[in-house]
């Protein structure tokens, strides 16, 4: 099984792609996860990317697919896997088109995590306290959030044309999201 999740910052992709790899038996790649590893080896491509989210923005599309497909051709990633934070974009869309062609697999669905953006300001600030991270600034989570309606998007249509989206109520108890969310997938691929 090949899922994506997606949704705007401070959606609970993370929390939730953790929650449905484990009930699916999937490997949970999150693009964030990647570039904060580098982050914390402040390599070349850390310093980059922090500069980048500190000011709100996203990574190229080559820096991102890169490291994406890396993650994915290793050996656990094989039978299944879950992709947090990957296609943001268009573009990224069609470089995983291209690969997933190329060995022969294609993704079964799209979880399309839906909330509030007033809602998902004040989670983000609340984590920010609790985690003390840095891009998780008044500023930086509005810049965030424009940019992730500005360019993500589109990519939702795309998975939408092809019936693969599944929308999910964001908001609530983790379980209570996860519950949702498992029994919705459930449906989709039973149907499928």
């Amino acid at each position: 099984m090949r899922l994506l999740i997606m949704g705007p910052p401070g959606a609970g992709k993370g929390t939730q792609a953790c929650h449905v790899a484990t009930h699916y038996g999937l490997v949970a790649v999150s693009s964030g996860d990647l570039f904060r590893k580098h982050i914390k080896a402040q390599d070349t491509l850390g310093k980059r990317v922090s500069a980048l989210i500190a000011a709100g923005e996203f990574v190229p599309d080559v820096v991102t697919t890169s490291m994406v497909f890396r993650r994915l051709l290793q050996p656990d990633a094989r039978p299944g896997w879950l992709l947090d934070g990957y296609p943001r974009t268009l573009g990224q869309v069609e470089a995983l088109d291209i690969a997933q062609r190329e060995i022969g697999t294609k993704i079964d669905a799209v979880i399309s995590l839906v909330a509030d953006p007033t809602a998902l300001v004040g989670r983000m600030l609340k984590r920010a306290e609790l985690e003390g991270r840095a891009d998780d600034n008044a500023e930086s989570i509005s810049k965030r959030i424009e940019v992730y309606y500005a360019e993500t998007e589109p990519v939702m249509s795309v998975y939408a044309d092809r019936g693969l989206v599944v929308e999910v109520d964001a908001l609530g108890e983790v379980d209570d999201v996860t519950r949702r969310l498992t029994a919705a997938l459930d449906a989709k691929l039973t149907a499928s």
